[in-house]
């Protein structure tokens, strides 16, 4: 499905802690609102204050009626925030997440291929993690992210750390 792309901005933080809800799989560990994303302590660092001045994002809107249907973002993200100690200063890290009644549409694809774009601008690479069972883990290796370790998720399960080197 072909979408409207534009710049995530500053009153786009409800929508996006809509999309980490779906993006942290929350549903799958038994919340029922993407509320839980806004007090999970583990979560809150990707979209708190959203609007900083290395925040970067971008949102997919329905063509006709400009809906938001999906989100890709990143934050820069520093010590003890960081998700593995092994990611380098200046990485950020990207969160992504497509409303799950469009899953399969395309919209991801189209949602990273204009962040990662943006992004290879201002950043030398960008680094992510994807559960292990996450069918989005082919996405991320066809658009050139590589696995580089393994982690543990704040459920416990373990998770890939990918990245992508633009430089």
């Amino acid at each position: 499905m072909p979408v409207l792309i534009r710049p995530l901005r500053q009153d786009d933080e409800p929508f996006l802690w809509q999309m980490l809800y779906y993006a942290a799989h929350m549903q799958e560990d038994g919340e029922t609102s993407s509320g839980a994303a806004k007090t999970s302590p583990g979560l809150q660092k990707y979209v708190q204050g959203w609007g900083r001045e290395t925040d970067m994002g971008v949102l997919a809107l329905h063509p006709h009626d400009q809906r938001p249907l999906g989100a890709a973002w990143i934050r820069l993200l520093v010590e003890e925030k960081k998700m593995s100690p092994l990611i380098p200063h200046g990485i950020p890290e990207l969160a992504i997440a497509v409303l799950p009644d469009l899953l399969g549409q395309g919209i991801g694809t189209q949602l990273l291929k204009h962040l990662l774009e943006e992004a290879s601008k201002v950043y030398p690479a960008v680094i992510l993690s994807v559960r292990t069972n996450n069918p989005a883990r082919n996405l991320y290796e066809r658009m050139g992210f590589e696995m580089v370790d393994t982690a543990r998720n704040r459920v416990g399960s373990e998770s890939f750390v990918m990245i992508m080197r633009f430089h």
